[in-house]
């Protein structure tokens, strides 16, 4: 490749891409045959999911590594070490490995200098971080330090492990209940909504990788931010100012519990394309949190998601 200066200061253009059926990763390769075991944080990159990791870093970020085991052997072990090193960080960034032998459009599109690299991608937007193949002490050091910098920032979202669906049960079995999440049940079957409240961030605290934890405190807050609040009355301030932050937030809320997901999704997201700022930021949170609260794996989520992407960028 031609060596330059990487600069994409803006969201990532795949416009140019093709969707060629995806080629299999070499053998050797992360992910590939003979390539060492699966990780719960990573994920092989190709032309068809390369765009949906990307929107995931508007979750939490996204780490991509470029490298050529035929190229820069070097490259390739520090994508294993990089895919081992993101269970150890359990979800404070999903890693995306690119093969640029396998799929070299997706390094045309990003104007990859050379491998191996490194590169953060937070809302959508890259960044570099290093382009040595650091041993795996050093590599580490380098993560801990990254996560840090993103955890001052603000940054403390999670992704969740990529693992498969459980097991569906046999005919005739109770679903397992987990113990640690029955005072938020209880409160909320007493209907002490701030108790469940209390309760589930209790157990965000504790490990804030719990995604079922994280769920119910989003449909929590829900519950909290519409208690008493006078539909008609809500619908009215909304319809006056379009651009309301708060107004269009409560309805959001409402649509939700009222089973109109995709009209909460549409809301927030019509408000994140025509605002700017810290108007902007809150509807987006916002969103992010009614996501939290459907669930990740729902298939409106994961439109919803897309379409959020491309309001932002």
């Amino acid at each position: 490749m031609t060596q330059q200066p990487f600069s994409r200061p803006g969201a990532i253009d795949l416009s140019a891409l093709k969707r060629p059926p995806a080629a299999a990763p070499a053998p050797g390769a992360p992910g590939g045959a003979s390539g060492a075991g699966g990780s719960a944080y990573s994920v092989v990159l190709d032309e068809q999911n390369f765009q949906a990791t990307l929107e995931s870093s508007i979750t939490a970020p996204v780490l991509l590594v470029f490298y050529s085991p035929t190229r820069h052997p070097a490259s390739a072990q520090l994508a294993e070490d990089m895919k081992t090193l993101s269970d150890e960080f359990e979800g404070r960034f999903l890693l995306g490995l690119v093969d640029i032998d396998a799929v070299p459009q997706i390094a045309q599109a990003m104007q990859i200098p050379s491998v191996p690299l490194v590169v953060a991608v937070l809302d959508g937007r890259p960044m570099p971080l290093f382009q040595d193949a650091l041993p795996l002490e050093e590599l580490r050091t380098a993560l801990t330090q990254v996560v840090q910098q993103l955890t001052a920032q603000g940054v403390t979202t999670r992704h969740q492990p990529r693992t498969a669906a459980p097991a569906p049960l046999d005919e005739g079995d109770e679903p397992l209940v987990d113990p640690r999440y029955a005072p938020a049940q209880d409160a909320l079957e007493a209907g002490d909504i701030d108790g469940a409240v209390a309760a589930y961030q209790k157990l965000i605290d504790a490990n804030p990788a719990d995604a079922e934890a994280a769920a119910g405190l989003a449909m929590a807050k829900v519950l909290q931010r519409t208690a008493g609040v006078d539909l008609v009355a809500a619908r009215s301030a909304a319809a006056e100012a379009p651009d309301d932050v708060a107004a269009q937030t409560l309805v959001a809320d409402l649509d939700l519990l009222g089973g109109h997901v995709d009209d909460a999704f549409n809301r927030l997201i019509e408000l994140v394309r025509r605002s700017a700022g810290a108007e902007r930021d809150q509807a987006r949170q916002h969103l992010l949190g009614l996501f939290a609260a459907v669930g990740n794996e729902d298939d409106r989520v994961l439109k919803g998601r897309q379409r959020l992407a491309s309001a932002l960028f």
